[in-house]
């Protein structure tokens, strides 16, 4: 668990600071609310931008390497949120 969320906040402080390689769309039509926690190898935060009004959540697969939307209003997905900004305050 440790390891995931060291990944997740690498990935947290990269997205925030990226600037040339962003989407002019939103990158998530369909999002998943069913808890796949420990098929994840990570996640990606993609926050409401100029060009997408949403805040998205990207998760790579461990086994496929596939790229899945999760749903932010699902509670397992806000849980996983919380831990990592918590974590990162410390």
């Amino acid at each position: 668990m440790a390891a995931f969320l060291m990944v997740l906040l690498a990935l947290l402080a990269t997205s925030e600071g990226m600037s040339l390689g962003v989407e002019l769309h939103c990158r998530c039509i369909q999002t998943e609310s069913t808890a796949i926690g420990r098929h994840i190898e990570k996640i990606e935060l993609i926050p409401a931008n100029s060009h997408c009004d949403e805040t998205e959540i990207i998760a790579t697969l461990k086994k496929t390497g596939q790229e899945v939307c999760l749903d932010p209003e699902a509670p397992w997905v806000k849980r996983v949120i919380q831990k990592i900004l918590k974590s990162r305050r410390r």
